[in-house]
């Protein structure tokens, strides 16, 4: 193969919009989403030592939020 032939074959693989692994992120974000919503009962959750009573959605949300943030710090801690 030649440089030229290289060269064209990792562009068309970069600028694509929709790679395997974007679509199984977002099929996977579209799971978790509609497992958060499903579930709406008031539950008690303990912080510790306070006692909270709040809906289960807000909970898993959270917990979603929080890791993914980690997942992105790491993320981009390893690029460095």
């Amino acid at each position: 193969m030649s440089p030229k032939d290289t060269a064209s074959s990792t562009k068309s693989r970069g600028t694509s919009m929709f790679t395997p692994g974007r679509i199984a992120m977002l099929v996977l974000a579209v799971l978790v989403l509609v497992f958060i919503f499903e579930n709406t009962q008031e539950v008690k959750i303990r912080l510790l030592i306070p006692e909270v009573s709040m809906p289960l959605y807000l909970a898993l949300a959270a917990v979603a939020l929080i890791g993914a943030g980690c997942g992105a710090y790491f993320t981009r801690r390893r690029r460095k």
